[in-house]
């Protein structure tokens, strides 16, 4: 029986009011999605072959950096930023990025340096990992970045740059979202955010390990992990 390749993915959770009314952003994959359709999730999906040679405006403060780095053997931590902030991008139409000229973007980037603006990871913060189970005919290794929406350019409210690969994109306030549906992973992550007050980097990284063998749940702290 031959395994199910574990793709490497990056996924952006974008928090609004997050220390009066929090909101998550969220949006529905379509009925005839290959992987978790109908679901409502945050934007983000897998890392793409270009994402590494994008440069960050701006790095990832030094303990993110450390925890990407942590059990893998994968993209590079900015790799993985970049997928992030492109996801965002590209599904919601909204860019998180630093105010700078970027003359030598790819074709691909074009709308986003137009805009004025190059990927940056500042306020941007690896949150949770998780690596699916055995079994879809679609396995990832997904790294989830936190965001303060205040981070990003634009009006917070207009999607009409989006794909259409999240349908019903909208502002959830936190304490609901529980009552969509959703992935079981994207329902732990919520419960994560439950206790939010600021955003930052969090003390540790929930990790949960799904491998052909066993399942583990880990916290990442950049130098060793620990069980829970």
């Amino acid at each position: 029986m031959t395994q199910t390749p574990i793709r490497s993915a990056a996924t952006i959770i974008t928090v609004r009011n997050v220390s009066t009314s929090p909101q998550v952003l969220m949006g529905q994959r379509g009925s005839k999605a290959a992987f978790m359709p109908n679901k409502f999730v945050f934007p983000g999906g897998a890392v793409d072959a270009e994402d590494n040679v994008i440069p960050l405006a701006k790095p990832l403060v030094q303990s993110c950096h450390a925890r990407l780095l942590q059990d893998n053997s994968g993209p590079s931590p900015e790799t993985l930023a970049v997928a992030a902030i492109r996801e965002l991008w590209e599904e919601t139409g909204l860019i998180l990025g630093a105010p700078e000229p970027w003359r030598d973007a790819p074709e691909d980037w074009s709308d986003f340096a137009q805009a004025g603006f190059r990927p940056s990871a500042e306020g941007m913060y690896f949150f949770f990992r998780a690596i699916t189970p055995p079994g879809p005919p679609r396995r990832f290794d997904a790294r989830f970045f936190l965001v303060d929406a205040d981070q990003l350019a634009g009006d917070l409210d207009d999607f009409s740059g989006a794909s259409d690969e999240l349908s019903h994109l909208q502002w959830v306030p936190l304490d609901e979202a529980r009552t969509l549906n959703l992935p079981f992973i994207t329902s732990i992550v919520l419960g994560e955010l439950a206790a939010l007050r600021e955003i930052g980097p969090p003390a540790s990284v929930p990790f949960f390990k799904n491998q052909d063998e066993e399942s583990l749940f880990l916290r990442l702290h950049g130098s060793e992990q620990q069980y829970q």
